[in-house]
């Protein structure tokens, strides 16, 4: 055989080696399908904020974004997530709470910004109409994201939150909202402030873990943000789920402020679950369960 035959002969072999390793990878591209190249994807990263994920087992029915309250942290959702192991969970922490370094929350705004590294993150991960439940601050997080044309949302669940930050405590954002500056900047900027934020932050559950400056200035934007009267703009469906004492007045009149408050949402769900406290997770873990299930179906 000439050298020329045998040039010839390992030219054929390459290509056909080429081919093989060529189809090959095709095949297993093909093989990996688009959530292969969605797993690829460079992973989320955020000053304000970390997201958590947690695989759903077998086939997934869905992404859930779980969204703390104040100065809480994912833990918050550890009775409730082996509940929901059929869903792919998103669980958010907030930097400053709950042992998370405060980061770029740590001075200026910080419930708008916040919003917007988590539309960020539904944009940038390409989650597809995700269900959305948030406790406490957590829920006017999500109500704000229920409300933004950037991101779509299928189902959404407030818990235990007004739409009216200061209605929590009896007031209203006009009220409030000029006290909630000067209070924020008494607890910041003088020495007796900063004691006295430092004895609330204690009593707080999860407080002790979490960054005083964050906690006030999450108290201080929440008291002056309303969002009751853009509820009739709320582009999915809502379900509220509010604490309802033991007390049967306090319950009547709980029932009945949940009931105004989310009046302008068209076709909102609103659930008492009692008796409970604030974190009703805790206090009613299978009735809470129960009613996130449904929400879900």
């Amino acid at each position: 055989m000439s050298r020329t035959d045998e040039f010839s002969l390992a030219a054929v072999s390459s290509r056909r080696n080429v081919f093989r390793l060529g189809g090959g990878a095709c095949l297993a591209m093909s093989m990996m399908g688009p959530l292969a190249l969605v797993r690829a994807a460079v992973p989320f990263s955020s000053s304000r904020l970390r997201v958590t994920t947690v695989a759903a087992k077998g086939v997934s029915k869905g992404d859930i974004i779980l969204i703390p309250g104040l100065a809480s942290g994912p833990e918050l959702w550890a009775a409730l997530s082996p509940r929901l192991s059929a869903y792919r969970l998103h669980l958010v922490h907030i930097a400053g709470f709950s042992k998370l370094a405060a980061g770029a929350n740590a001075s200026g705004p910080l419930i708008q910004p916040i919003v917007d590294e988590l539309a960020r993150y539904i944009r940038e991960q390409h989650l597809r109409r995700p269900f959305v439940i948030g406790h406490s601050m957590g829920g006017i997080l999500g109500l704000m994201l229920g409300l933004r044309n950037d991101v779509s949302l299928a189902r959404l669940m407030v818990v235990d939150m007004l739409p009216e930050g200061s209605a929590m405590l009896g007031g209203t954002s006009a009220g409030f909202g000029y006290l909630a500056d000067q209070l924020n900047g008494y607890f910041t900027g003088t020495k007796a402030g900063r004691q006295m934020l430092a004895e609330i932050v204690q009593q707080t559950p999860g407080g002790r873990d979490s960054d005083p400056r964050v906690i006030s200035q999450s108290l201080a934007e929440l008291a002056k943000l309303d969002l009751t009267p853009r509820l009739p703009a709320l582009s999915c469906p809502l379900t509220v789920i509010y604490a309802r004492p033991s007390d049967r007045n306090a319950a009547a009149t709980q029932t009945a402020a949940y009931t105004a408050a989310y009046r302008g949402a068209k076709g909102a769900v609103v659930k008492g679950i009692g008796p409970s406290g604030h974190v009703i997770m805790a206090d009613q873990p299978a009735s809470f369960a129960e009613a996130v299930l449904k929400f879900l179906a």
